[in-house]
């Protein structure tokens, strides 16, 4: 089994920073695709950012292209989410997720995420 814990998120003012790291335990963490997402309010929970276990690729969703980061910390069995220039429209609940079977592949899709933490806030006043 995997547990996945978020931390980091809280109260910014549009044009801030945060970061949110994810923790990981409970297996090896260095073999998973790991991603993070976020959920609006009535909305979907939606796609963020995501990095492959070999070469480190990134992927992001458009929005946040350019002023968020993903990494990891293979040592410390974390991930991290450095978010720059925030804007009232990120305002979510971030989620981290971890691919367990195709650590090198990239994906988007909510379905495709083995194990899922239970979601740290983050919001964004204007």
């Amino acid at each position: 089994q995997v547990q996945l814990v978020e931390s980091g998120g809280g109260l910014v003012q549009a044009g801030g920073s945060l970061r949110l790291s994810c923790a990981i335990s409970g297996r090896t963490f260095s073999r998973y695709t790991m991603a993070w997402f976020r959920q609006a309010p009535g909305k979907e929970r939606d796609f963020v950012a995501v990095i492959t276990w070999s070469a480190g690729t990134t992927y992001y969703t458009n929005s946040v292209e350019g002023r968020f980061t993903i990494s990891r910390d293979n040592a410390k069995n974390t991930v991290y989410l450095q978010m720059n220039s925030l804007k009232p429209e990120d305002t979510a609940v971030y989620y981290c997720a971890a691919e367990v079977h195709n650590p090198d592949y990239i994906y988007v899709d909510v379905g495709k995420y083995d194990y899922w933490g239970q979601g740290t806030q983050v919001t964004v006043s204007s």
